[in-house]
This record gives C-alpha cells, structure tokens and sequence, in this order.
C-alpha cells in the first residue's frame, strides 16, 4: 500500500520532487546547526535581543525539517537522517565559530537567500507534478523568509 495510490501523484514526477526535498532537508538540518551555535555563542550588546532571535529561528528551523521529512514520506520517499549524509549533499555550508551578532545574522540573510531560490524551484517542480501541498508548504516558506529578508536588510540599512 502506498499513499502516492490514494493522494493521487504519480510516482515518477513525485520522484523528481523528492529528490529536492531531500536536498531541502539536508540544507536546513545543517542551517539549524549552524544557528544553534549562534544562538549559543552571541556575544555584545545586542546580545539578550541576538539570543532569543536565533532561538526563535532554529525553533521555525526544526519545524519545517520535519514538515519536508514528513512530506517526502507522503510522497513515499524516505527522509534521510544521518547527518554525515546531509553533509555530503547541504549548500548550506557549516559555520565556523560566530559570535558577532551581525555576522550571524549576516549568515541567516545568505542562508535566506539560498532557501528561497531553492524552494523556488520545488515549487516548480511540485506544480508541474499537480502536487498542490508540495506547492503550498513551498509557497509558504518563501512568503516568510522574504519578509525574514526585507527585515535583515532593513536591520542591515543605515
């Protein structure tokens, strides 16, 4: 039994969505890493505001790590979750120690960047297959981070 069977997706095209999901997957399991350490390592005078801002990220972070793993198992993938495998394949690349504020945040706003040119293109992907949820989780992700961005360039104008 499988769900592509009763949700109504054909396999091969949801392949094709499952394999960009799996590198999503990989991009932001490394991305909640990489902001676990700035949340841990912030230091300076913004540093009470930097704190609880790189927590409330890598919680959003972690939320949608299982929403993608979730769905690639709707699409009757099968998630990967080793990370020496997310290493292999993330273009989201480790950070090293951060502890200016700015720097991270600096970080987030690339990191940002590389997220919505991607889920840009599983939105693609998913709509040419007729996968309306794939689309929709895609389209919700972009709608929040480009205000994540209007906001880390507005923080960054002076």
């Amino acid at each position: 039994m499988k769900t592509l069977d009763f949700i109504k997706l054909n396999a091969g095209t949801s392949k094709e969505t499952v394999n960009a999901l799996q590198q999503l997957l990989a991009d932001y399991q490394v991305f909640y890493t990489n902001l676990r350490g700035l949340h841990w390592n912030v230091k300076g005078n913004q540093f009470f505001l930097l704190h609880e801002q790189f927590e409330n990220l890598y919680n959003n972070t972690a939320e949608k790590v299982d929403e993608i793993a979730e769905r690639i198992l709707m699409l009757d993938g099968v998630p990967a979750h080793n990370f020496s495998e997310y290493l292999k394949v993330s273009k989201v690349e480790e950070s090293n120690y951060i502890s200016d504020g700015e720097t991270g945040l600096k970080h987030v706003l690339d990191t940002y960047s590389h997220f919505i040119a991607s889920e840009r293109d599983i939105l693609k992907l998913a709509s040419d297959a007729e996968d309306e949820s794939t689309v929709a989780m895609m389209s919700d992700y972009i709608k929040e981070q480009e205000k994540m961005v209007w906001m880390l360039v507005a923080y960054f104008t002076k």
